[in-house]
């Protein structure tokens, strides 16, 4: 009971930090595309050491934490917060079949076998459970959009919904190959043909990467694929009526 609650525990503050710093890299990178400065001034509170402003996910973390819980009148109030939660669940527990590493043989932590590195380790549709729960995100957006009772917040989740599983058909392609090549939907057994083989899958098949890389850029929703969102028309699309810890999520 003890050792999936740890590691439940582990890959949350692991995901939720690798998830802040790596939107701060992206504002980095944005930022020198565009020719302008970054995220570059916060840094350690009550003194003037910046560190390169690696301090700003937290600051952004505290700013939503802190801010007011409000919700709007016209929402239907249920589906209003089963929406960004139904996405913040599926996003977690699609990384709970993935391997962190190599099986470690703990002597004296009181386990009894090897301890796998993963939450739900050998399971053998491994790559079919992170699609499948890749698009239970697909009703949250939905229903974040529908709840807030607002024609922009619903025009936003149904180009959402409608980029969402249109572009899960060229992923599941993209990975298609390293799914023939290594003969198993297992995670593990896909690591150790690539390590047998000693060639990344994405050297091997760059066609396929090419296609998983644009195609994952349209699942997220990252630039240049963010219609559902486009500030300009939509107002911010399917999050416009959320705010606070519910829009971080």
């Amino acid at each position: 009971m003890i050792e999936p609650l740890l590691k439940s525990a582990l890959l949350l503050g692991a995901l939720m930090t690798a998830a802040a710093y790596l939107v701060l890299l992206e504002r980095w990178i944005a930022a020198w595309v565009q020719d302008r400065l970054g995220p570059n001034r916060v840094g350690v509170p009550l003194t003037k050491i910046r560190l390169f402003g690696l301090g700003q996910p937290i600051a952004d973390g505290g700013k939503f934490l802190t801010k007011a819980e409000f919700t709007p009148g016209h929402v239907d109030k249920v589906m209003y917060f089963i929406g960004p939660l139904a996405i913040f669940v599926a996003a977690l527990a699609a990384f709970a079949v993935v391997p962190l590493g190599s099986v470690v043989l703990p002597e004296s932590w009181g386990f009894d076998g090897p301890l796998h590195l993963a939450i739900a380790p050998n399971l053998d549709v491994g790559m079919i459970y992170i699609f499948a729960v890749g698009s239970v995100a697909v009703y949250g957006v939905v229903l974040g959009g529908w709840a807030s009772n607002n024609k922009y917040s619903f025009f936003g989740a149904i180009r959402s919904s409608a980029q969402l599983i249109s572009y899960e058909i060229p992923l599941g392609l993209g990975i298609l190959g390293v799914i023939m090549v290594s003969g198993s939907l297992r995670l593990e057994n896909i690591i150790v043909e690539q390590a047998r083989s000693g060639v990344w899958n994405a050297m091997s098949q760059p066609l396929g990467f090419i296609v998983f890389c644009v195609a994952a850029f349209a699942e997220a929703a990252r630039l240049p694929f963010d219609l559902p969102e486009a500030e300009q028309e939509l107002v911010g699309g399917y999050h416009t009526e959320y705010l606070g810890i519910k829009l971080m999520m």
